[in-house]
């Protein structure tokens, strides 16, 4: 199969399904044969990336992840996508162990951050929403800050708690969407913090965004930005 591109995901199942459903539904399409080509690796058992970074695991799953790469790139993608947030963590040390590119979810996002919320009178007040391991490791601390036009704005410890709870407690450990705790994490960050917008940094919050299809308050999901920059690709390789 030529031109195709691989997607490393099953961290969780369920947010990897939704960048699926969320991948077809935006390729444009009029037959069969208009869908992208591209290999799914759904690798449910790659250790929780949270708990290793956070000392709770000794379980690396950049170990998993790397013999993922390198089994498949003498398939010759033209790219990999790295569908889970915090798993870029651990991307200089993925991308030594192959000569396909891999998309950068993260600097995505803030690209689209500046592109949609810049501001020429001050720095734009970003909040973080993301997994613990994400925030502890700074994937998206360090690319906000690498731009002087982004002020970051962390959750205090009341409202990461709520984050933990939306992301493990109801939709990893339960399967339930609780759009009623969703929504007031976005409020209390732009209301209570200051936010002009929320960046969410995890495959379930986009998965909980997109099934929640809010309106009220400004964000940009990491997940959708990916998702964009993969047909883009996709497109223009096939091209």
């Amino acid at each position: 199969m030529k031109n195709f591109f691989a997607i490393l995901g099953g961290m969780g199942t369920l947010a990897t399904e939704a960048f699926v459903q969320l991948l077809n539904e935006r390729t444009p399409n009029h037959s069969d044969q208009d869908y992208l080509n591209y290999l799914l690796i759904n690798h449910a058992t790659v250790p929780d990336r949270t708990a290793f970074i956070l000392g709770k695991s000794n379980e690396n799953p950049a170990t998993k992840l790397k013999e993922d790469l390198i089994q498949y790139t003498p398939l010759q993608p033209n790219f990999f996508v790295l569908t889970c947030n915090t798993a870029h963590h651990f991307y200089d040390e993925l991308t030594s162990v192959t000569s396909v590119p891999i998309l950068h979810m993260p600097r995505l996002a803030v690209k689209a951050i500046l592109a949609k919320f810049g501001r020429d009178d001050r720095p734009v007040r970003v909040g973080v929403l993301a997994t613990e391991g994400t925030i502890q490791s700074k994937v998206y601390e360090k690319e906000l800050l690498a731009h002087q036009e982004i002020d970051v704005v962390i959750p205090p410890m009341e409202i990461q708690t709520q984050v933990t709870n939306l992301i493990y407690r109801d939709i990893k450990e339960n399967n339930f969407l609780n759009e009623e705790l969703y929504f007031s994490i976005l409020e209390k960050m732009i209301k209570e913090h200051a936010c002009d917008v929320l960046l969410l940094g995890c495959t379930e919050l986009s998965l909980m965004e997109e099934v929640a299809k809010q309106t009220l308050y400004p964000v940009v999901d990491a997940q959708s930005e990916l998702v964009d920059e993969t047909i883009r690709l996709a497109l223009e390789a096939r091209d």
